[in-house]
């Protein structure tokens, strides 16, 4: 999978940067991560899903898996990432007996996983180089497995603006949800639903609630395509 930047640059800025580029929406990194997650389980929970092994694709320097661990309430996660710098930073800020880390070179075990999230990869991978990563979380999923893909709407701009001002996404080449869908299906993945979430910022934040009732409208900042491997 090759990524443009090279990650391991940002293995030490990587959550400042990330943070500083948020700072207009007037939310933190957590934030986004800890509602997106609770949106995957919110979806997750009418299809009886009790995921039990998770698969944090693109885990970064790792803040974002032990949420995936506890909300969705997973016994174990592996986080996988690009960049081995990062790796060694998210094996040493966030490592535990049940959240584990590796490299994406390390191949991962066929169909270990009961579901997979991921969010911001896909842009920062070269278009050529898309179907191998889905094939990479497709073998790592077993039949019937879940896959969560968070991306950033190219529809909103506001996303621009924030893009525009992280250091790490000056080469990102965005996907609309549309192109998303496509290359889940021709990897052997069925679209379960696809959502649109983070309209507003934090000074309007009284209107946040509304969000869900709108999340079908290509409003939001991210969406979410959830697409599950076919038995």
């Amino acid at each position: 999978m090759n990524e443009t930047p090279t990650f391991d640059h940002y293995a030490d800025s990587y959550d400042d940067d990330l943070n500083h580029a948020l700072a207009a929406t007037g939310s933190g990194a957590e934030y986004f991560a800890r509602n997106r997650i609770a949106w995957l389980a919110r979806c997750l929970s009418p299809l009886g899903c009790q995921p039990k092994l998770g698969i944090d694709y693109g885990c970064g320097t790792g803040s974002s898996t032990p949420i995936l661990l506890s909300t969705l309430g997973l016994s174990e996660v592996v986080g996988v990432d690009v960049s081995p710098r990062i790796i060694t930073r998210a094996r040493q800020e966030h490592g535990a007996s049940n959240v584990r880390f590796a490299a994406v070179a390390e191949p991962l075990a066929p169909g270990i996983a009961d579901v997979a999230y991921c969010n911001g990869v896909f842009h920062h991978i070269d278009k050529a180089e898309r179907p191998a990563a889905i094939e990479y979380v497709h073998h790592g999923l077993r039949p019937g497995g879940w896959f969560a893909v968070w991306e950033n709407n190219p529809w909103n701009p506001a996303t621009h603006y924030v893009m525009s001002r992280c250091t790490f996404d000056k080469e990102a080449q965005m996907l609309s949800v549309n192109e998303m869908k496509t290359l889940l299906r021709n990897s052997g993945f069925t679209i379960v639903r696809s959502d649109f979430l983070f309209i507003f910022p934090e000074f309007l934040n009284l209107f946040r609630p509304l969000e869900p009732w709108v999340s079908k409208l290509p409003l939001g900042g991210q969406y979410q395509v959830l697409a599950r491997k076919m038995p």
